[in-house]
């Protein structure tokens, strides 16, 4: 099975990409919903939360996303402990999901490709690229989100033209160039590079 990762910065468009992705038939995997399940149904995976954050990591058996988040908020230590603890836990999910896939290759949506180090585990990398102030602007929109708490989760991240000079590919998302013939042209050419391997 040919793997694709597709990654960017927060509020670049990975996910409207990804969606086109699905459209034309192929499975993604989103790995940041994927995380959110695990952490509400991996018994193992909870009990290491708890373990780490405390019993208010979870109210009736559910995770408390805002006492999460509060507890990482600006603090990279505890944000670096959480990601160990839920990064090889989707991981695995994932590679699991990939082997029940039956189609030409499979995408996977991940914020943290390069940051958690999994770059290896895909033979091709899709960037998704957007200028810094209207990824801003969607984040915020998005989650109702304030500017701080967007440059926070921006800081986490390896700086996106960084980031996107490790992929094999960039995908404008600047709301000027059409995405849907990017999309349809690196189709194509995934189509191809699946063949030959």
């Amino acid at each position: 099975m040919y793997k694709v990762g597709i990654t960017g910065g927060i509020g670049s468009g990975k996910t409207t990409v990804a969606k086109i992705f699905e459209v034309l038939g192929i499975p993604v995997y989103y790995a940041d919903d994927a995380a959110k399940r695990l952490m509400n149904e991996d018994p193992v995976l909870k009990a290491a939360i708890i373990k780490a954050f405390g019993e208010n990591a979870y109210t009736n058996n559910t995770l408390n996303r805002s006492y999460l988040a509060a507890a990482v908020f600006n603090n990279t230590e505890k944000t670096a402990l959480l990601n160990s603890l839920v990064h090889p836990v989707t991981i695995k999910d994932a590679a699991n999901w990939v082997s029940r896939q039956n189609s030409a290759y499979t995408l996977k949506e991940a914020a943290l490709i390069f940051e958690s180090g999994t770059q290896a585990q895909y033979d091709f990398i899709i960037g998704v690229a957007a200028p810094k102030a209207l990824r801003l602007h969607r984040a915020m929109q998005r989650n109702n989100s304030t500017k701080e708490q967007v440059m926070q989760r921006m800081q986490n991240q390896i700086e996106e033209s960084i980031k996107l000079k490790l992929c094999n590919v960039i995908i404008t998302n600047n709301e000027v160039e059409p995405l849907l013939p990017q999309v349809l042209q690196l189709h194509q050419q995934l189509l191809n590079n699946a063949q030959k391997i």
